[in-house]
């Protein structure tokens, strides 16, 4: 008995590190991040070539809390802001009426690439690469990039687009030229005009930049107290809502076990959620609660005579980040009589073989949920079970999400110009349209007539948003810039010209802070990253295939 102990924590560290090897040699291990906050209205779709806001064939479905991101996924938001959590520590943060669509999420030898494009709206950034890690984000035309801790925010206009950095340091990209900016630095440029780039002083915090440092710090927070409870020095996704909704406890064999808050010794590890269907990962399990992350797909549960269900983040948790992701932390099941059930994982359970925790009951699976109460021990030991690969998918129809109309695109413009522009909203029934060809929002009853019939016939609002007479010297102000709601009805005439919205080729850094980019690009993800390097610079279509480390905030 002295010896247990040790040995099963030496076979899994060996287990942990084999599978870890393995794994670092897998250049095609699909990443999937997290969705780690929704306020309002939020919508994603996914798999959209081109530019998903006037796609017929965009299927947009209502977001929810914890959803599974991968490469494909485009997120939107209407009258709602969003928060992405990635593996290595990454964060990025959506305001109203924003749309993201994470163009390239792969990995290759441990190395995370990371690409987006802004398709509109505005996007703040933090970025906590590991080593051999490459992040951009491109809207408009340049792109923003780093490879060490950095902040920033980026807004999309359809005549330029403005970059403000508030940690660290980044490099803007745009055609060939490429502009270093520090910490307390805006870049601004119109569309199409490389000549018109102007570098200037950061403009005064408005509410979504104090939204977001708000989020960080509590993210930060809560990740620096959480990592005294797990044996892993590096940044693990979903581990600060662990700390905020519950409490460890040090279980014999295991190490430190976790319970929510507010549970007692009844509780079913599957009492809240549901089950989201993906063609490259599966029938997902979601949960509902603000931890319903990591105990839903990573790590495993022991069951305790004295607490009931924990989670056990296993051995080896948080190994840079590479742990994989399970579509659930359950084993489904199936008896000779027809019986569906699912089980909790053990983290010592080997795939394909009976599992551990079924001496412990089983949850049945009936009208498309998982039942919060387990069958006694007795009967399920009565049973004849056989271990399924993957449920039979009518089985699973209690989804998490459902069908949603596709969002508004929002026209805005650049009117005062500088690091400076933000936002003014016009009435969303307003008749302002935007005129393509002279690249300003002008009354749409006249967009026929000539230029000078459609200056006369402005209205107060937009001239005064284009000559800036309301404009103010900050975002406090939010008045450098005009918006206007369009119609999905409207979209595909109102839409502004195309501009050059697919990410340049991921480059591999020679390290942190060393004052350049190496020449060449990078060969992480290689099929998929060629794939995205080709596709034409109007459309942007992403990849069709699927994709850490770092260190808390």
């Amino acid at each position: 008995m002295k010896f247990r102990i040790p040995l099963r924590s030496l076979f899994l560290a060996a287990l942990v590190l084999l599978f870890a090897g393995w794994l670092r040699a897998d250049t095609s291990h699909a990443r999937i991040i997290r969705l780690s906050l929704v306020q309002g209205d939020v919508r994603f779709t996914r798999d959209v070539h081109g530019d998903p806001l006037t796609s017929d064939k965009a299927n947009w479905e209502g977001a929810t809390l914890n959803l599974p991101i991968r490469q494909g996924y485009v997120l939107a938001t209407d009258h709602g802001r969003a928060e992405v959590e990635f593996e290595n520590g990454a964060m990025a943060f959506l305001a109203e009426n924003t749309v993201l669509e994470f163009y390239d999420l792969s990995l290759e030898d441990g190395a995370k690439t990371t690409r987006l494009v802004l398709r509109q709206g505005t996007a703040s950034f933090y970025v906590n690469p590991g080593s051999g890690d490459y992040f951009s984000v491109t809207g408009g035309d340049f792109t923003v990039e780093t490879d060490g801790r950095a902040g920033f925010r980026l807004d999309n206009f359809d005549d330029g687009s403005v970059v403000d950095v508030s940690k660290g340091r980044v490099s803007v990209l745009r055609k060939n030229k490429t502009t270093a900016l520090v910490k307390g630095q805006s870049l601004s440029m119109r569309a199409g005009d490389n000549n018109s780039t102007e570098v200037a002083r950061l403009p005064e915090n408005d509410d979504f930049d104090r939204w977001v440092a708000g989020r960080e710090d509590a993210v930060a927070t809560a990740t620096n107290a959480a990592q005294q409870y797990v044996s892993s020095p590096y940044y693990t996704s979903g581990i600060a809502d662990l700390y905020t909704y519950g409490s460890w406890y040090p279980i014999s064999g295991y190490g430190n076990c976790w319970r929510p808050y507010g549970v007692g010794l009844g509780w079913s590890p599957f009492a809240g959620g549901g089950w989201f269907m993906d063609p490259v990962y599966g029938s997902t399990f979601i949960g509902a609660q603000p931890w319903g992350w990591l105990p839903y797909h990573y790590g495993g549960w022991v069951f305790d005579p004295f607490f009931g269900w924990l989670w056990s983040p296993g051995f080896g948790f948080g190994f840079s980040g590479i742990a994989p992701f399970r579509p659930v932390t359950g084993v489904f099941i199936r008896s000779k009589t027809g019986l569906l059930g699912l089980v909790p994982v053990h983290p010592l359970d080997v795939r394909g073989k009976e599992p551990i925790n079924l001496a412990k009951g089983v949850f049945p699976v009936a009208g498309g949920a998982v039942s919060q109460q387990a069958m006694a021990s007795a009967t399920a030991a009565g049973e004849s079970w056989k271990v399924m690969k993957a449920p039979p998918r009518e089985s699973l129809t209690n989804t998490a999400v459902a069908a949603s109309a596709a969002p508004a695109r929002v026209s805005r413009t650049i009117v005062g110009g500088g690091g400076n522009a933000r936002v003014v909203t016009l009435d969303r029934n307003s008749s302002i349209a935007y005129d393509a060809r002279e690249h300003r929002f002008v009354n749409g009853a006249a967009v026929a007539q000539t230029a000078a019939a459609k200056s006369a016939e402005k209205t107060d609002a937009t001239r005064e948003a284009l000559t800036g007479e309301r404009a103010g010297q900050g975002r406090a102000g939010a008045s450098a810039a005009a918006s206007v709601r369009v119609p999905a009805a409207s979209m595909r005439a109102a839409a502004p010209p195309p501009r050059a919205m697919a990410p340049p080729p991921a480059r591999a850094s020679t390290g942190p802070y060393s004052g350049g980019w190496s020449q060449g690009a990078s060969s992480r993800g290689s099929a998929s990253a060629s794939a995205a390097h080709s596709a034409p610079a109007a459309g942007a279509s992403h990849p069709s295939s699927a994709g850490s480390s770092g260190r808390p905030h």
